[in-house]
């Protein structure tokens, strides 16, 4: 049995994240800990999902059905004293099948062309080309055509994502490796399915480690 959806907050204040101390202003999608401090869903290691606003049952169903990893997003109405859902967070390659079966409703047509239209301006298509060459300086063996698509999830803007901090606007090698790292650790091991069936974050990372390392090792040397 698949386990609940993961539990993601609209900030309705601005605050910092309590692992990365990033920003988090009022309107982002916040994490709480266990000790109910919010985190960054970069340092949650849920910033590769995409956003699913609530509105069509049928695309969010299959949606959530095919990702492997979900969360249901929550904002506090103040008005009716309890959080109330947005959406959800899916994997994009779900989101992305979920669209295909509901092709023949033009509604989920109509969402999948406005999602791309949003895409396509929250990108700053300078800085993501210079953000997809730094990756491949730093990793020159990696997957081609693997660096743009890393920058351009990365760096999407307002998604409060390792790309769209200071230090990764200014390519510190050190953010540039963690976009790299956190595409890896969702793409080439069993990290979201750990996350899915209840294990903690960071124990979830460090059965994966390994892995990371030699992938890693892979893209930098090539062996």
């Amino acid at each position: 049995m698949k386990k609940d959806f993961i539990k993601v907050f609209i900030s309705f204040g601005d605050s910092r994240c309590a692992e990365c101390g990033e920003p988090l202003d009022e309107g982002v999608f916040i994490v709480l800990r266990k000790d109910r401090v919010p985190i960054c869903l970069a340092c949650a290691d849920l910033d590769h999902l995409v956003y699913l606003p609530a509105g069509s049952t049928a695309l969010t169903r299959r949606a959530a059905q095919c990702s492997t990893l979900s969360a249901v997003v929550l904002k506090f109405s103040k008005a009716r004293k309890r959080n109330e859902r947005q959406g959800v967070l899916v994997e994009q390659s779900a989101l992305e099948k979920a669209e295909q079966e509901c092709m023949a409703d033009s509604k989920a047509r109509e969402i999948q062309r406005e999602r791309a239209a949003k895409r396509r301006a929250g990108l700053d298509r300078e800085y993501v080309q210079r953000f997809a060459e730094q990756i491949r300086k730093q990793f020159p063996f990696c997957p081609t055509g693997i660096e743009k698509e890393i920058s351009e999830h990365a760096c999407l803007k307002y998604s409060g994502r390792v790309g769209r901090s200071d230090a990764a606007k200014k390519l510190d090698p050190m953010f540039v490796s963690k976009a790299v790292i956190a595409h890896i650790r969702h793409a080439e091991t069993q990290y979201d399915e750990l996350l899915a069936q209840g294990c903690e974050r960071y124990d979830a990372r460090e059965m994966v480690s390994s892995v990371i390392d030699e992938v890693l090792l892979q893209w930098k040397s090539n062996g």
